[in-house]
């Protein structure tokens, strides 16, 4: 099973549905990390020592640290979605088929209307 990060705009009604569909996910606000303004390089930092892959909708920022340092336990980058449940199954499906993630990155994408 990937574990998993939720930073602090991450929504956390996404996160609830990733934890019905089995997921473990660990919010910044659940790891006393939330409010803090803490650096994208000491989140990313974070979760590699947890073990745990980043959820973010911040891809642009991470993407960044994504190119300069593949020594991480993986990035979920994704678009905003208003339907909650449709992202979190997108979430879902996309860590079930990727196997390791260690030093990768998924992108997760609003599906076009």
């Amino acid at each position: 099973m990937i574990l998993l990060y939720a930073n602090e705009n991450f929504p956390i009604q996404v996160v609830r549905e990733l934890r019905r569909l089995g997921c473990d996910v660990l919010t910044s606000q659940e790891a006393g990390k939330a409010n803090r303004a803490i650096p994208d390089e000491e989140v990313l930092s974070f979760t590699s020592e947890q073990g745990r892959a980043l959820l973010t909708i911040n891809g642009r920022d991470f993407l960044r640290l994504y190119r300069s340092n593949p020594n991480h336990a993986g990035m979920i980058l994704c678009s905003q979605d208003p339907d909650v449940s449709r992202q979190a199954e997108r979430i879902h499906r996309a860590i079930q088929g990727a196997g390791d993630l260690q030093g990768r990155e998924l992108r997760i994408n609003r599906p076009e209307k």
